[in-house]
């Protein structure tokens, strides 16, 4: 492949900008007019609570909880489209509801609110991906999630901190990995120019390969009779050519 396959367009600031925009706007609505949206959240096991499966990523408790989560929400959207545009809606729907899904199954009884289980989801998306398909652009990335949001990795696990969803963590970073085993990124494949790049390459039937022994020796190998010489292929003919020698004035003239 070439970096040609990377196209910078107005969705890759757009789609970040836009989504942390609405929920800043929704936050608004929920402090200028006192709604309660937290009852929207996820609450685990229970019927009513599924609703918070598609509402909860946009509910947060107060102005820090949004802002953690906007910066983040800013560089990841912005990566996930501009590296894998092709991916980057199923990965954000179905990160948001399996993620949810994963969160209402497994959750303690409590509202679980709030985009980290997106972020979750994008992080482990981005980061898988990048290694399962080897080109070193994309495992930079990769690897600059990791420095970036490495530390993250902590609070997917219990009594970190009572006070974050740690299963809505959990949650995302599960649906993160699975995601890029089912989406798969052909246009990030390399190329296949020889014959040994081929899946069904056999070297025991090339005949090049054939020259060399497991150890990378050279090996003559002896020819099957049966086989025609190269030689006598292409230049022998079982034809009678009769040739004829002419005199030339030139000759008279020596």
């Amino acid at each position: 492949m070439n970096d040609n396959q990377f196209k910078f367009s107005n969705a890759v600031f757009g789609l970040p900008v836009f989504f942390v925009l609405f929920l800043w706007v929704v936050y608004w609505f929920q402090i200028r007019f006192d709604f309660d949206f937290y009852q929207n959240g996820i609450y685990p096991r229970d019927f009513s609570g599924l609703k918070g499966v598609l509402f909860s990523p946009f509910i947060h408790e107060n102005l820090g909880h949004l802002y953690n989560n906007s910066i983040p929400l800013l560089v990841l959207l912005a990566a996930l489209q501009y590296f894998y545009p092709k991916q980057t809606t199923a990965v954000i729907v179905y990160g948001i509801i399996f993620s949810g899904l994963i969160t209402w199954i497994i959750g303690r009884e409590n509202y679980h609110i709030g985009a980290s289980g997106l972020i979750y989801v994008l992080v482990s998306f981005i980061f898988f991906k990048g290694i399962q398909t080897g080109y070193y652009r994309l495992v930079a990335l990769s690897l600059s999630v990791i420095l970036l949001y490495g530390g993250m990795i902590w609070y997917v696990f219990p009594d970190v901190d009572a006070t974050i969803s740690w299963e809505g963590h959990l949650g995302g970073f599960i649906t993160g990995f699975v995601l890029t085993l089912f989406y798969k990124t052909p246009e990030y494949k390399k190329a296949i120019v020889y014959d040994w790049q081929k899946p069904d390459f056999n070297p025991e039937e090339d005949p090049f390969m054939k020259h060399f022994d497991e150890n990378g020796n050279f090996v003559p190998v002896e020819k099957n009779e049966e086989e025609p010489d190269f030689i006598s292929l292409y230049f022998s003919s079982d034809k009678l050519v009769n040739y004829s020698v002419t005199k030339s004035e030139s000759d008279d003239k020596k």
